[in-house]
Formats: C-alpha cells, sequence, structure tokens
C-alpha cells in the first residue's frame, strides 16, 4: 500500500510529458527487428566526463519496419552552461554559435516525445545513455526505461574471435571502413546516428542470416 502511495505521489510530481513517456512502455515478447520500433541516437558533448560535462546536441534517427527513416530524423541543440575549447575540434560546436538551442528540460521533453519506448541503438550506448540519464537526474526524473541494442557488441558478435582481432579497434571510423560507408558527415550527432543506424542494419542483417539470431538474441548482448 505505502509503495502504491509513492510512486503515485511521484508520478504527480511529474510533468505530464514523463507520465506519458512512462505509460507508452509494455512487455512485448514477440518484437522482432521487423515490427520494433528503433531509435538510433548520438550525443555530442563538452568532454568524456559524466559528472562535469553536458550534453550539446543529441540527433537521432527512426527506424520502423527495418528501415531507416530519414524524414522523421530528430536533432536538438542544448544551451551551453559549460565550455571546452579541446573539444571544439570533435563536434565543431563553439560558443555562442547562431544555432537555435533549447534549454535542458525543453530538450528532454523533445526528446522523449520523439524516443517513447522505442528500443535504443548507439555505438558505445553506456556513454551516450548515462549522458542523457544525467541530464534527467539534475531536472528530477528517473532513468531512461528504453532497451539498449550497442553496435559495438553487435560488430564483435558479427566476427570469428581470433588471437589477430581480439584487440581491434571497435569506433565508428574503423567499423564505417569495413563496411565502406561514407563518413564525411562524422561528429555531428545526426551524422553519427544515421551512421550508427547503417552500421546497424549490417550487423543484425549479417546475425539473422550467419546465426540465425532474433532480436530477443540480440537484446541478451
Amino acid at each position: 500500500m505505502f509503495d502504491w502511495f509513492k510512486k503515485n505521489t511521484k508520478r504527480l510530481s511529474l510533468p505530464e510529458f514523463w507520465n506519458h513517456y512512462e505509460d507508452s512502455f509494455k512487455d512485448d515478447e514477440n518484437l522482432t527487428l521487423k515490427s520494433a520500433r528503433f531509435v538510433v541516437l548520438d550525443t555530442e558533448t563538452t568532454g568524456f566526463d559524466y559528472h562535469i560535462d553536458r550534453v550539446l546536441c543529441i540527433g537521432a534517427v527512426d527506424i520502423m519496419n527495418y528501415e531507416i527513416q530519414v524524414a522523421n530524423s530528430f536533432e536538438v541543440y542544448i544551451q551551453q552552461e559549460r565550455f571546452n575549447e579541446k573539444t571544439v575540434p570533435i563536434h565543431g560546436i563553439i560558443k555562442n554559435e547562431r544555432i537555435s538551442t533549447l534549454t535542458e528540460i525543453e530538450a528532454i521533453e523533445r526528446f522523449l516525445d520523439y524516443l517513447g519506448n522505442a528500443i535504443i541503438v548507439a555505438h558505445h550506448t553506456k556513454f551516450d545513455v548515462t549522458m542523457i540519464n544525467n541530464m534527467l537526474q539534475r531536472h528530477g526524473f528517473p532513468k531512461l526505461k528504453n532497451k539498449v541494442l550497442d553496435t559495438v557488441n553487435l560488430y564483435r558478435e558479427t566476427k570469428i574471435r581470433t588471437n589477430f582481432n581480439q584487440n581491434e579497434t571497435l569506433s565508428l571510423d574503423h567499423i564505417a571502413d569495413k563496411y565502406l560507408l561514407d563518413v564525411s558527415d562524422r561528429h555531428t550527432a545526426a551524422g553519427d546516428a544515421l551512421l550508427t543506424a547503417l552500421i546497424f542494419l549490417k550487423t543484425t542483417t549479417i546475425l539473422q542470416n550467419k546465426k540465425d539470431w532474433t532480436l530477443k538474441d540480440m537484446l541478451k548482448l
């Protein structure tokens, strides 16, 4: 009884957009690569320190019916509270740049509305998801509820492991090069998200064809 009261009190204290996001989840054991919706995302950040660095931009693309929905892409720039000039050459986002930006809370609302209950896909998923969860925590929200897939793990499973490749670099550039993918739009959140989506489709197709893997198998990685 107390747990029920505590849970519902928490819901009442959160904005309606969070409750709408939370209510979109339901267990569906029959999801397949064809029927599931995936949101492939990337973040550009001021650095790699979970505690002090901030998200500058979130870019994402939608995959439905196992096809990239380019027309339904997502990109949002966030007002800079912290500036790290050392990372500017990587992401190209300069302080006071004349682009439309949102506050963190505005970006959270927009992102959750786009994300919904989709399965999150990213390259080195832990970093992006942790940075977004830290954004949520700063504003009193729980963590993301979505299932996740990491293209690093998916790619690794497509390879026969030997002494020669056990220390193989698994950067986005390296894998893109292996698959002969264009990297001209690297280090923008939207560009990296699209590149990651292409790698996701390539690796999951290989795993289906060579190992007869299902989405359920992939989610165990």
